[in-house]
């Protein structure tokens, strides 16, 4: 069946990429402009990059945010998975529905919300808020996402190939890390790509469960927006946009080797 074009189609697509990407494409040029005044454009000059590296607050709210980006997407891809693992391989166990719902709730439940429980549960634990706080939060909405990809993947698995595997000797512990990881490989890698990329993006939960000396990336970056826009906040959002087009590429690259191994191993076992 082929795929028909129209003009509206065409139209369409056209519009909704320049919404999206327009934007983007002017905040980056925006980036190397001379003028301190954002919306006077001045020349071309990387000025602001290099100042970027003398703002001691930015920097550090920069390495904030990766450290908690970086420990969060980990910690929630594992859980994510073991999630997916359990509702994907243990069938109808009693507290079945409960243990999914509690495991899928923070996708629909509101983050203001969330960043409210969460603040509450630190408060009445005790617990000094700061760096783990941020973290734990991170990974608390963002297993979910992760649960998703993973489960996803799951349901199509071949479970045949893990059987083969035992068959042959391995015990279950081994035919998971050596066949099935293996395979799944793909999903576990976007699972935590997108988990990084949710922890980088939130300010609202970060908001809530922050503290002394741990502001992330995105909450000081709003916190200078509402006093004016700054040359310097272009740049550090171009180096974002460049990380995330760095880590997308690279998670395509490999996830496309994998595919192409496991259809080579696949011809070869034919």
């Amino acid at each position: 069946m082929q795929t028909r074009f129209s003009w509206f189609n065409v139209t369409s697509i056209v519009l909704g990429f320049a919404f999206l990407y327009i934007p983007i494409l002017l905040l980056v040029i925006y980036s190397f402009n001379e003028s301190r005044l954002v919306t006077v454009w001045g020349g071309w000059s990387t000025k602001w990059y290099g100042s970027l590296l003398n703002n001691e607050q930015l920097l550090t709210a920069g390495w904030v945010t990766l450290r908690v980006a970086f420990i969060s997407a980990t910690f929630a891809t594992i859980l994510g998975t073991l999630a997916a693992i359990v509702l994907t391989r243990l069938g109808a166990f009693r507290g079945r529905t409960l243990f999914s719902g509690l495991v899928f709730a923070p996708l629909v439940m509101p983050e203001v919300i969330t960043g409210l429980s969460l603040l509450l549960l630190f408060v009445a634990i005790g617990m000094d808020r700061g760096f783990w706080t941020i973290t734990i939060a991170h990974i608390t909405f963002s297993m979910c996402f992760a649960a998703v990809v993973v489960q996803s993947r799951l349901l199509d698995f071949d479970k045949s190939v893990e059987e083969a595997a035992m068959d042959l000797g391995a015990t279950p512990v081994n035919s998971f890390f050596q066949v099935t990881l293996p395979i799944i490989a793909p999903a576990v890698i976007s699972a935590w790509l997108l988990a990084f990329t949710l922890s980088l993006d939130d300010l609202v939960i970060a908001s809530f469960t922050t503290g002394p000396g741990a502001t992330t990336l995105p909450m000081k970056i709003y916190s200078q927006v509402r006093l004016g826009v700054t040359p310097e906040i272009n740049a550090v959002s171009t180096i974002m946009i460049a990380f995330v087009t760095v880590g997308v590429l690279a998670a395509s690259y490999i996830t496309k080797r994998s595919t192409m191994k496991a259809a080579a191993d696949a011809r070869k076992a034919q």
